[in-house]
């Protein structure tokens, strides 16, 4: 007989067995699903909805009550979601973080205004993005 195929069959019988040997309790184990994770689902799909929503406004395909109207049940609907995180949060004796914004307060941006239009810029452009005129960049 070939010893390739020897070696062969004995590394397959290997492998067979090492596979059939695996035992369920050294197996790791799965991570624990967060009990926030269809909130985060949620919460996700009402932003993209609100998205959706003011894109569609402004291409003019719903009228003024109906972007407020849809806005505003979007709204309620994003409320009830982040009071239910809280609620939990709360259950689970975890502490909401309070948004970085309102913790400290961020530095104002750099502004930067076209000398032609007025309009405001936050980082240095050499043509303004609203008139098009050559801007003064600041070397």
């Amino acid at each position: 007989m070939d010893p390739s195929l020897i070696f062969g069959a004995l590394l397959g019988a290997g492998m067979l067995a090492f596979l059939l040997l695996i035992r369920f309790r050294d197996l790791p184990k799965p991570a624990p699903v967060s009990p926030f994770r269809h909130l985060d689902e949620r919460k996700a799909a009402i932003y993209e909805s609100l998205r959706d929503l003011q894109f569609e406004y402004r291409l003019d395909k719903l009228s003024d009550e109906d972007y407020q109207t849809t806005k505003v049940e979007l709204q309620k609907e994003l409320a009830r979601v982040l009071a239910e995180t809280d609620r939990i949060k709360a259950e689970l004796g975890q502490s909401v973080p309070v948004p970085a914004a309102a913790a400290t307060p961020a530095p104002a941006p750099k502004r930067n205004a076209c000398p032609s239009c007025g309009a405001v810029f936050e980082k240095a452009l050499k043509f303004c993005g609203e008139c098009g005129k050559p801007m003064a960049v600041a070397r």
